[in-house]
């Protein structure tokens, strides 16, 4: 934590791309006590894709550290490219992002744009990383070897209320790669999760979107919870408009969707 505040020191000033997830939530904060409220600027994009939850989340923390926020309209549903699905699908996403936060921070005097990517993320699948640097974003918590352990132990410690939060990745990374994105088949997928947590469900959680099928993935503990109600969330489900529902035995997986497509 040190390295990083002192890295965020040499920044005259900064925009973060801000979701309100684990890793931005923690540098917004830590950004607000090194460089103060004028130097700083929070920026939430906004799309079919950002759960309402998340949303809810990142104005919740926002307000109580008293950080800066603006919100923009993003239009990744209107690529072509983003809609295919490929896997690669992030790296359209977040070029729409910073092609709307790059002007943004110039139009406003601030000369730093940066993101969430910590160093665990450097190691991973991550097409999205490639769209930053090609605009010249900064990310200071793989800069400094901040890990995802790092962020929730300096989240904690702060008393931040995502210190331990489970990964919030955007709603399209639940459609199977292939299938195409679109704000309806998003709204399932969103539906789906949020009627599960209001049962609640902890920890990882995923409906993965398999055209009629909505798989159902959890952390291993959860599964014989939800195996004694699958005929209630199918039911929920299928009311959603999926034509099946498979609970995953194997439980919630990182990057279980790009493993089913190599298959």
């Amino acid at each position: 934590m040190e390295s990083l505040r002192a890295l965020l020191r040499t920044f005259p000033s900064v925009l973060l791309g801000y979701s309100g997830g684990v890793d931005s939530a923690l540098l917004a904060v830590v950004l607000r006590q090194e460089l103060g409220k004028e130097r700083v600027l929070a920026a939430i994009g906004r799309s079919a894709s950002y759960p309402d939850a998340q949303w809810q989340v990142a104005r919740e923390v926002a307000a109580r550290f008293d950080i800066p926020l603006v919100e923009i309209e993003t239009h990744e549903l209107e690529d072509a490219n983003y809609l295919a699905n490929p896997t690669n699908r992030c790296f359209y996403c977040k070029t729409e992002l910073w092609h709307r936060l790059v002007p943004l921070a110039r139009e406003r005097g601030l000369a730093v744009v940066c993101d969430g990517t910590n160093a665990d993320d450097l190691r991973e699948h991550r097409p999205g990383k490639a769209a930053g640097v090609a605009a010249g974003i900064r990310s200071p918590l793989a800069e400094a070897g901040l890990t995802k352990a790092d962020i929730r132990a300096a989240s904690r410690e702060l008393g931040l209320p995502t210190w331990d939060a489970p990964a919030a990745p955007c709603l399209s990374s639940r459609v199977q790669y292939g299938l195409s994105i679109t704000p309806s088949r998003l709204k399932q997928v969103e539906e789906g999760e949020a009627y599960l947590r209001s049962l609640g469900v902890a920890g990882d959680l995923r409906v993965r979107h398999f055209g009629g099928i909505a798989r159902v993935e959890v952390e291993p503990s959860w599964i014989p919870w939800i195996e004694a109600r699958r005929a209630k969330i199918s039911a929920r489900l299928e009311a959603l408009g999926f034509a099946q529902v498979e609970i995953d035995p194997r439980g919630y997986r990182r990057g279980n969707l790009l493993e089913r497509s190599s298959l």
